[in-house]
């Protein structure tokens, strides 16, 4: 389910929460889709725009603070 017709994705390698390991078996865990768990979860996610760093960008990017742009 999309919230507000947006659809989470990394803007660091532009993956969805649903291509990436970690978020697939953390949503496994809390019974709930990827991009649920990217949504409730995830502390770079921007819910203006959809946009998050996953770990391995995050890191790559010097983690910076705030929400992703």
């Amino acid at each position: 389910m999309l919230e507000n017709g947006i659809k989470p994705v990394c803007i660091g390698c532009g993956k969805s929460p649903n291509e990436i390991r970690e978020y697939i078996r953390f949503a496994d865990e809390e019974n709930m889709t990827p991009e649920e768990y990217v949504r409730l979860y995830e502390g770079t996610y921007n819910s203006c725009n959809g946009h998050f760093y996953c770990t391995k960008c995050y890191i790559e990017t010097g983690t910076p603070k705030g929400k992703a742009k």
